[in-house]
């Protein structure tokens, strides 16, 4: 019975994109705790499927991670740093995270936030970009 459950949970969530409820909750309060440059990119860029039709999900729980912004067709993470991201140990830990969530099969994308506050137009081109070179790829 063990295996069969763990089985279970294991086909679930390779099928809902490594979705992980436990941590629902502390998403839910982060998509009401969204930073200025995270509730910038969600307004003026990401929500309403804007970019080419495609939805995109704020705080969006993955595996042991909650990303800030995914589109689960195009395997899409965008995430949004503050200065802390620059220094030693958080650092550190966003390229651990980073290279769990590519190992998923996932292709992640950075943006500070000051460029999201300064540049939105630039990192909309930004984003559009990664899209196409994703819907080229997925025509291969």
């Amino acid at each position: 019975m063990f295996l069969f459950n763990s089985l279970n949970s294991f086909m679930n969530a390779h099928e809902n994109n490594q979705y992980n409820p436990r941590l629902q909750s502390n998403a839910k309060d982060l998509r009401y705790r969204m930073t200025k440059a995270e509730a910038c990119l969600w307004k003026y860029v990401l929500k309403g499927r804007v970019l080419k039709g495609y939805q995109f999900r704020r705080q969006r729980p993955i595996d042991q991670y909650i990303a800030d912004f995914v589109c689960l067709p195009l395997k899409l993470i965008i995430e949004v740093d503050g200065i802390t991201h620059t220094y030693g140990e958080v650092a550190n830990n966003d390229e651990v995270r980073q290279a769990k969530l590519e190992s998923l099969g996932f292709k992640v994308i950075r943006f500070e936030d000051d460029e999201v506050l300064t540049q939105i137009n630039r990192v909309r081109e930004s984003i559009l970009g990664v899209i196409e070179e994703i819907e080229q790829d997925q025509l291969k």
